[in-house]
């Protein structure tokens, strides 16, 4: 298998590939150690309490705001690559439906609000976090840098607001800042990360004056994207739902207790994302070669991110309770139970990741609804029942087996993606990783 790996590696497609995703990789290891460093920090001096309230907030809005960004992000890049001579209307006309997205969630939070047993301040804090989806309207900067493949100037703008954000958020935990504090640094952020995308763009001797707004165009790019937006609304909610229903079936710090081990949990999540989108050109190739080659390839990716999902969960969940006591204190003494289970949901996440790329090169979109729509109710359904009667240890278990049934049983049923779980399942009982590695010992080489 380390050969296989190494073969991979040194594809051409692969190392273009990797010298474009190296600045957002680094923006990404980065964000990770603040994450740890910082956001620990802060949820310490928050307490699970209030640490909840900021996380309950932040997941109700979420639930709506995917809405806003209208699924237009692969869409136009797209267009740029095939037309960039259209960069201006598209630019424009995608902001103006992003922004008026951010408009629509807005009136949906007013009213879903209405449902929930908030507080006045918990419905501020709410729409305070809302206000920071008007910013990300200047995302459509970020698709241009994407679509002409200068991943590091959106790599600049996000370690430049991250650094920024970091050190004022540990000035406000030096300072003993009101919980309220923390909310205005996230609008603080966004605009700061919109201020940079609009220098940066400028720096490139382009002016957003010059974008404009063309009905036939957003009438397009919304035919092309309502799948998406679906797609992104079912994500949205299947990852959100869980504090959602915490906070209201029991309280503020069991949201904090969860959030804290969610967090550490999904915290390697772009790992997966960043290997199987680097190792996509490599199999790409190897179909217009040789199915055999092609599946060859498809199985080193299942096996890798197994592996992978596999050597992080075991020594987390042995050294579950020691690491949270270490990172958050003995008031978050729930904690570590919610993260022996919930790290395993990474196996699965990981294994979807690489299906995912299957059934793009396979252009079986379509059923990626099917596969999200069973994790989400089975994510629901099992997060009612099993928070009543255990507690935010249900709240994992309902994320390990939903993740379990939307990625690795439900596409047995479906004849066009069955040959997608027989690679999981080989994946998943190391046989072909076995083999790989007896072939390796035997023979020395093992070519792809």
């Amino acid at each position: 298998m380390i050969n296989k790996i190494i073969n991979l590696i040194y594809h051409e497609g692969f190392m273009k590939y990797l010298k474009n995703t190296s600045w957002l990789l680094a923006e990404k290891l980065l964000r990770l150690f603040a994450s740890i460093i910082v956001g620990v920090w802060m949820a310490r001096y928050l307490g699970p309490e209030k640490f909840g309230l900021l996380n309950y907030a932040q997941s109700f809005v979420w639930l709506f705001a995917t809405i806003s960004t209208l699924g237009l992000d692969g869409i136009i890049i797209r267009d740029l690559v095939n037309d960039e001579s259209k960069r201006d209307v598209l630019l424009g006309t995608a902001f103006i439906l992003k922004f008026i997205g951010a408009c629509f969630v807005f009136i949906i939070l007013a009213a879903a609000v209405n449902f929930t047993t908030n507080d006045e301040y918990t419905n501020k804090l709410i729409f305070l976090i809302a206000s920071t989806i008007f910013f990300h309207s200047f995302n459509v900067i970020d698709y241009y840098f994407q679509s002409k493949v200068l991943n590091k100037y959106v790599a600049y703008s996000n370690i430049i607001s991250l650094l920024i954000a970091n050190l004022i958020k540990i000035t406000l935990i030096i300072k003993e800042a009101p919980l309220v504090s923390f909310v205005y640094l996230l609008i603080f952020e966004s605009f700061l990360l919109s201020i940079s995308f609009t220098y940066l763009y400028s720096y490139n001797h382009l002016s957003l004056k010059k974008w404009n707004f063309d009905f036939k165009v957003a009438k397009q790019l919304l035919t092309d994207s309502w799948p998406l937006i679906i797609s992104s609304i079912i994500i949205m909610i299947y990852m959100r739902i869980d504090q959602v229903m915490i906070k209201e079936m029991l309280d503020n710090n069991a949201v904090g207790q969860y959030a804290a081990a969610v967090r550490l949990s999904e915290a390697w999540y772009f790992i997966p994302m960043v290997i199987s989108s680097s190792l996509f050109p490599a199999i790409i190739n190897a179909k217009k070669k040789c199915i055999t080659l092609y599946y060859t390839r498809l199985q080193v990716l299942f096996d890798f991110l197994t592996l992978l999902a596999i050597a992080i969960a075991i020594p987390v969940s042995f050294l579950s309770n020691y690491l949270i006591n270490f990172l958050y204190g003995a008031n978050y003494n729930q904690t570590g139970s919610v993260l022996i289970i919930h790290i395993w949901a990474g196996l699965f996440v990981s294994l979807g990741v690489a299906r995912g790329k299957w059934i793009l090169n396979e252009n079986l979109q379509i059923y990626t609804f099917v596969f999200l729509s069973a994790g989400l109710m089975s994510n629901i359904v099992l997060n009612y029942f099993l928070i009543q009667s255990i507690g935010i240890v249900g709240a994992a278990y309902a994320t390990l087996f939903s993740q379990a049934i939307g990625v690795f049983i439900t596409p047995v049923f479906i004849q066009k993606t069955r040959p997608s779980f027989f690679m999981m399942l080989k994946s998943l009982t190391l046989f072909s990783t076995v083999e790989t590695f007896l072939n390796y010992r035997n023979k020395k080489k093992f070519y792809i």
